[in-house]
């Protein structure tokens, strides 16, 4: 059957001749196929079956050189000649159909022509050094990479080596993950012939790991038609009742998307701001999404406001008249220009409040931003090349990224963020299942904030992501040192909670036998930092035994004794260690879990951490206070800068017993100053005490125990 016969979603946006081609019954599947085997006749030197690929990628290309199109094809076609598909066609109406996807999204002839031929050397007698002879290595390498992702199962019961192997070659490439994307979308398609039960198993694969990887890839195209034809699938009631939910509005006498598109047309011609303003329906899947969000459902909530402009500066120059001239909903503004999405996406989003109450959301790019957006890597074309050259850059040239680095991978200068933070936990993960944990965790991840650096260059992190987090992806090993951070502008503990728009500096100590500690574990969110950790937890055996002490700038004394004393847990043999994030004293409200090591950290009930525990499963231990032991705490003064005042802090608290176990000052801002104090009580008892006598030093004005971030 058709491709179109049996997809449920809404198509994804086509090139204007692609929208009229599929209107026609040339496009049907069987008169296609038969195209595909009989049809030589000539038409510029090309087959005819190639020739919607070749109007697609001409609109993208014009100035392509189409031999290598028409090469291929007549490879694939002779060696695919008498396989079939299920559904009943010749198995060559499939590589055209993937290659005609990618041709759509403006991939390059490279990218085309190892599409035409990625089942060749699976299923038939090419080989690769066929490939290498006729098409060169660019092509080969692509369709090996694309050979050997055809061997993976993606399922539950995925072998975690064979998918890092995958990633592997995902990430020497990326144009083998569009390949495989494409090919997966045409899957989907024409997955009604498959018996129900493997339509489910295919699906949830795909929502599971494809899916996600899409949006990573920013190939929201082929994204949101996956998302659909599984919503289909999996959830074929809901699917249905939103169909009928969307032809109810379309239905509709009134459309607020059109009235305000008409609305903003005028205002920006009258501004004189050349645009081009477009109504994006929603897909299914979004529209069901923002059904369960919002309740019932009005006709602005069906679509969204696209408006393209020819640069960057106009996006901001629209920002503006849109809010002088509408009612701004300052809460959905977003300005993904200055800070890109880590998938490359890149827009202003806006609302406005129309007079009915109804609120129109608005897009606001460039018409390469929109390219990008809806193509991804794809729209990037051959990462190996520069300029308009599309042809293969030869291997071994020079610097030509081309070139294997040490450790056999190429330089892909179109490789997003994320893809390398994944190929550097496959090489620091310990074993293959540890990897596949983090990978599946990681995209599971649906929102990234991002921070700033102190250089002007942003970090993207998960949410909930904490310092420990931003140190990792910042310094990656050289985190083991890290010892404190600041985030706008002051001191801050390694647990504490990231926000969006966050300016993090870690702090990382000059001493060579510093390293991480177990208790960083519990504040680790991001699937990277914890298998760094983890991993030098491992090199260092002893260090899950040794109290947490960070390099100090005042000295602990001699009296200073370890952790944990005090807290007992339900967990006999278990080393007790109080967390460093919220520091617990008698009375607090504890709770406790085991980490690595046979270590048990005790957090305040209120804690952060310990949502972000409870949340992940993790179970607790029980725990309780002692009757006499001693104490950790985190104490903050905060007072007026004058000479001697350090002195005079650590002299007090010396008087009273207590024991510094670390220290530090924050540099003066407006002739005031904050110390922070990690002390060893003997006795909880003497903490009010304590304060007091800090408070009484001259030029302090408050002394407070630390609090845990806000979750």
């Amino acid at each position: 059957m058709s491709a179109e016969a049996t997809n449920p979603a809404t198509p994804f946006p086509l090139t204007p001749k692609a929208h009229r081609r599929r209107g026609r019954p040339g496009l049907d599947l069987r008169r296609w196929g038969r195209a595909a085997v009989w049809g030589a006749t000539a038409r510029d030197g090309l087959p005819d079956a190639i020739g919607h690929v070749v109007d697609a990628h001409r609109a993208h290309h014009p100035d392509a050189d189409l031999d290598p199109l028409r090469r291929a094809y007549l490879l694939a076609e002779s060696s695919h000649r008498g396989q079939m598909r299920k559904s009943g066609e010749p198995y060559i109406t499939h590589p055209l159909a993937v290659t005609l996807i990618l041709a759509e999204l403006g991939a390059e002839t490279t990218t085309l022509t190892a599409s035409l031929l990625h089942d060749t050397v699976e299923d038939t007698e090419v080989t690769l050094d066929q490939v290498r002879t006729e098409f060169g290595e660019e092509v080969c390498f692509i369709v090996d990479g694309v050979t050997k992702l055809e061997k993976v199962d993606y399922g539950a019961a995925a072998e975690p080596e064979t998918f890092r192997k995958m990633l592997v070659a995902t990430g020497n490439d990326v144009r083998v993950m569009s390949i495989k994307l494409a090919d997966r979308l045409h899957n989907m398609r024409t997955l009604g012939v498959m018996r129900p039960e493997k339509q489910v198993r295919i699906a949830k694969v795909t929502r599971d790991v494809l899916i996600p990887l899409a949006e990573r890839l920013g190939v929201q195209t082929l994204k949101t038609e996956l998302e659909d034809l599984v919503f289909a699938i999996l959830h074929p009631e809901e699917c249905a009742r939103t169909r009928s939910l969307v032809g109810e509005n379309a239905a509709r006498a009134e459309d607020p998307l059109a009235e305000t598109a008409d609305e903003v047309r005028a205002v920006l011609r009258e501004a004189g701001i050349p645009v081009e303003v477009q109504i994006r329906p929603r897909h299914l899947l979004s529209v069901h999404r923002v059904h369960r969000k919002r309740g019932e459902l009005r006709g602005a909530d069906f679509g969204r406001l696209l408006v393209l402009v020819g640069e960057d500066a106009d996006c901001y120059a629209v920002l503006g008249e849109l809010h002088t001239c509408f009612t701004p909903v300052v809460s959905e503004f977003k300005d993904f220009i200055a800070v890109p999405k880590f998938n490359l996406y890149q827009s202003l989003h806006t609302a406005v409040a129309r007079r009915d109450g109804e609120v129109v959301e608005v897009l606001v790019r460039t018409h390469q931003m929109h390219r990008t957006a809806q193509a991804g890597v794809v729209a990037l074309g051959n990462p190996y090349v520069t300029g308009a050259d599309e042809g293969p850059v030869p291997p071994g040239a020079g610097a030509d990224p081309q070139t294997a680095t040490g450790d056999g991978e190429r330089a892909d200068p179109t490789r997003p963020g994320w893809l390398s933070r994944l190929l550097e936990w496959q090489r620091s993960a310990p074993d293959p299942d540890t990897f596949w944990s983090a990978l599946r965790e990681d995209l599971a991840q649906d929102r990234e904030i991002t921070v700033f650096r102190t250089d002007g260059h942003t970090l993207g992190l998960p949410v909930g992501a904490t310092c420990v987090d931003a140190a990792y992806a910042q310094y990656g090993e050289e985190a083991h040192a890290c010892i404190g951070a600041r985030v706008n502008g002051r001191l801050a503990a390694l647990g504490t909670v990231l926000r969006d728009g966050d300016t993090v500096q870690p702090l990382l100590s000059q001493d060579p036998t510093a390293g991480a500690s177990p208790e960083w574990l519990d504040h680790a969110v991001a699937p990277g930092t914890r298998i760094a950790i983890g991993r030098w937890l491992a090199d260092h055996p002893e260090a899950a035994d040794a109290p947490e002490t960070a390099p100090r700038a005042v000295q602990p004394s001699p009296s200073a004794r370890p952790d944990g004393a005090g807290a007992v847990v339900d967990l006999p043999g278990a080393s007790v260690r109080l967390a460093g994030c919220c520091t617990p004293v008698p009375p607090d409200g504890i709770t406790a879990f085991a980490v690595r090591g046979g270590v048990v950290t005790v957090h305040r009930v209120a804690c952060p951490a310990v949502t972000r525990m409870k949340d992940v499963g993790r179970p607790e231990v029980g725990v309780r206070w002692g009757d006499t032991a001693e104490y950790r705490v985190t104490l903050v003064a905060e007072s007026f800068g004058r000479p001697h005042l350090l002195a005079d802090l650590t002299e007090a608290i010396a008087q009273e017993g207590v024991a510094i176990v670390s220290a530090t000052v924050e540099p003066p801002a407006r002739q005031q100053v904050r110390h922070t104090y990690t002390l060893h009580l003997p006795d909880a008892a003497r903490l009010p005490a304590l304060i007091k006598a800090m408070r009484n030093v001259a030029g302090v004005y408050d002394v407070s125990r630390t609090q845990p971030a806000p979750s």
